[in-house]
C-alpha cells in the first residue's frame, strides 16, 4: 500500500482528539478509527498532553493543501476498498468450493 502523506492538524483538533481519549474513555485504537488517524499519532499526542507539551506539537509543520488532503483521503478509501474486495473474492471462492 502507498504511504499516506503526513497530516497537519490544528491545535484545537489535537486537543479535542486527546480529550476524546482521556476524558471520553475511548481507547486509542477506537479513537484512531473514528478520526481516521494513525494510532501512533494519537499515542504521541496523549504522551505530549500528559507531559504538558501538547501546545508545542506541530509548530514547525507546514499546512497541507486541499489537494493533498483529498489525495490522502482517496488513497485511504481505495486501500480499504481493495481489502474488502480481496476478502469478498476469498469468501466467494470458499463458498463456491463448499457448494460443489
Amino acid at each position: 500500500m502507498d504511504k499516506i502523506i503526513k497530516g497537519i492538524y490544528t491545535k484545537e483538533f489535537r486537543e479535542e482528539a486527546v480529550k476524546l481519549i482521556t476524558e471520553g474513555g475511548i481507547g486509542i485504537k477506537e479513537a484512531s478509527n473514528r478520526l481516521s488517524l494513525p494510532p501512533s499519532t494519537l499515542s504521541y499526542w496523549v504522551k505530549a498532553y500528559k507531559g504538558g507539551r501538547i501546545k508545542e506539537v506541530g509548530k514547525t509543520d507546514r499546512p497541507l493543501s486541499e489537494m493533498e488532503i483529498e489525495l490522502a483521503r482517496v488513497k485511504k478509501e481505495l486501500a480499504e476498498a481493495k481489502m474488502e474486495r480481496d476478502f469478498l473474492k476469498k469468501a466467494a471462492a470458499y463458498f463456491a468450493k463448499e457448494s460443489q
